[in-house]
């Protein structure tokens, strides 16, 4: 176990990488590093072959989109919870809140996101076998009758299991306007714990979102794509600004995302203070095995109290908690200045070149 100050090398994983340099990303799933990858898959026992690799084809989707009051924000299709976040977005713009961070804007969040949830859980799994549509969900009568089913003083029920992550976001803007939510992930701690001997890649975990029911929603099958929880966002704001944003988390990422969201488009902070500003959790995320709603400590305490007197069932916790994710966002505004923010809760950064 390396200790503090002690350099730590993977020379394989050093190598791996040249060889992708050399050879170009497409030797990853069709040349000598594919067939390195395939020996090491077959030795650790994992079902997935040299002709999964071959087979896969990255593809330029069109994202999903809502209009939620003056913006257009956009989220990434199925099998991602993408949905889910442009849902809670919808949810909350009906909702009357007067400012953000106190109880009603947690409140309000919270239970647009268990009604996000839901359709969630019941519906998104590959696109090639979803069905309906995901643009069936984002109408204005399906997000208006979310919004009908909240009860802007009592929490409805709330009981379910959790998934974890290991993820980050980054984004990126530039003088000419290009912007990028970015998101990556291994999926779990260390992935599926399983380090290919001869490349030394670290292999993800994203199958473990699949059942072995072939009448669940997301049965293991050949060549069909496992849910994930992964959902950069980007928005496009009628004054001419661009908002790229995101976070790691799980399914804390669609609330840490409709947090903020909300603070900087609908109640105008500042990004930095936006990102600062104190979070909550519904549900399970990394590193903790709870599904209740956690809520930092820098929450004033009548908010707590508030919450706690609306049928929330809260835990508080850190007053900079890495349960709430690591976020970031950037701001691109009309005349070309970009603004930028990153997570305390994080070692990441905010920088300009």
């Amino acid at each position: 176990m390396p200790g503090c100050g002690d350099v730590f090398r993977q020379p394989r994983l050093s190598a791996t990488l040249e060889q992708i340099g050399r050879a170009g990303t497409e030797d990853f799933y069709r040349g000598d590093l594919a067939r390195m990858i395939t020996a090491d898959l077959e030795n650790v026992g994992s079902p997935v072959h040299g002709s999964d690799l071959a087979a896969h084809q990255a593809k330029a989707v069109t994202p999903l989109s809502l209009r939620v009051g003056d913006a257009t924000v956009y989220n990434m299709r199925p099998p991602t919870q993408g949905l889910a976040s442009l849902l809670i977005l919808g949810a909350f713009a009906k909702m009357e809140c007067a400012e953000a961070d106190g109880c009603d804007f947690v409140h309000l969040l919270v239970e647009a996101s268990k009604q996000a949830f839901a359709i969630r859980d019941r519906h998104i799994t590959d696109e090639d076998y979803m069905s309906p549509p995901p643009e069936s969900f984002l109408t204005e009568k399906v997000v208006a009758k979310l919004a009908a089913g909240i009860d802007p003083k009592t929490a409805s029920v709330w009981k379910r299991g959790g998934i974890d992550s290991d993820t980050i976001w980054m984004g990126v803007m530039d003088r000419h306007g290009n912007a990028v939510s970015f998101i990556q992930s291994v999926y779990w701690e260390f992935g599926a714990g399983v380090v290919l001997p001869e490349s030394g890649i670290t292999w993800q975990n994203r199958g473990a979102s699949f059942a072995l029911d072939p009448d669940a929603l997301n049965p293991l099958q050949p060549g069909r794509k496992p849910f994930h929880t992964l959902n950069p966002a980007l928005a496009r704001l009628d004054d001419g600004r661009v908002v790229s944003y995101g976070t790691m988390g799980g399914e804390g990422q669609p609330q840490t995302q409709a947090a903020v969201f909300n603070r900087i488009v609908r109640y105008g902070q500042p990004v930095q203070q936006a990102l600062t500003a104190p979070r909550w959790l519904l549900g399970r995320t990394w590193g903790s095995d709870s599904t209740n709603l956690k809520v930092e400590s820098r929450f004033p305490d009548e908010v707590i109290e508030a919450l706690r007197t609306a049928g929330q069932d809260v835990e508080v916790v850190g007053p900079y908690s890495d349960l709430m994710g690591h976020a970031g966002a950037l701001v691109r505004r009309p005349d070309g200045m970009i603004e930028a923010g990153f997570d305390p809760r994080s070692d990441g950064a905010a920088r300009g070149f």
